[in-house]
């Protein structure tokens, strides 16, 4: 990972913190109570979405049907909450379509990620940070093996809760891995810049 990545990385997952910071110095001066739902505590749950190198479009030839699932802690602070959350997934047709035929394929995505964020009662608005691998397989006229990659992450959802320790959230992540080497079937060595946009459906139960 390039030195421009690693400092994104690292700006990624610090900036999070800096939110809730921020937001009590705009409310330190105004009286505030309590929401009436409470976010903390550790949840499971699962996702279903689409990924693409390009625009998310469910429809388009390289994008491709994704599930998984997610699980997480949080814990609240006045309107703040803030966590941790680990999630996978599987992918099937998520092309990253290049030069001369060429094609690279995600398949299992895993992603390490805080969240942080302010609630109204029971909806959640955050964003997230952090880093994520996925395993990329040869198609089209790339002859090179399947191998892991992995690059930072950043992004942003709305969780809504129900009764009964329910909610369910859309999220949309971006994934930069870098530069991703591979070699076409000629024996050319080539390059590519790899990026994902997803968007998920997910659901989650809190314990």
């Amino acid at each position: 990972m390039s030195k421009r990545n690693l400092f994104l990385v690292m700006f990624a997952g610090l900036a999070p913190f800096a939110v809730p910071a921020m937001a009590a110095d705009l409310v330190s001066d105004q009286t505030y109570s309590d929401p009436a739902y409470n976010w903390s505590g550790t949840y499971i749950g699962g996702q279903v979405g689409t990924s693409s190198s390009g625009f998310p479009n469910p429809f388009s030839s390289r994008s491709g049907w994704q599930f998984g699932g997610q699980v997480g802690t949080n814990f609240q602070s006045g309107p703040f909450v803030y966590g941790a959350e680990l999630d996978g997934s599987y992918s099937k047709g998520t092309k990253h379509k290049l030069d001369d035929g060429a094609e690279l394929k995600r398949t299992w995505t895993g992603a390490a990620k805080v969240r942080t964020g302010i609630s109204l009662d029971k909806t959640l608005l955050y964003g997230t940070a952090g880093y994520s691998m996925t395993k990329v397989k040869p198609g089209g006229t790339v002859a090179s093996g399947g191998k892991w990659e992995g690059g930072y992450l950043v992004g942003g959802g709305i969780e809504q809760a129900f009764a009964g320790n329910i909610s369910t959230k859309v999220e949309y992540n971006y994934v930069n891995y870098g530069d991703v080497d591979y070699t076409l079937r000629n024996g050319a060595k080539r390059s590519e810049d790899l990026k994902s946009h997803t968007v998920k459906l997910g659901i989650n139960y809190r314990f």
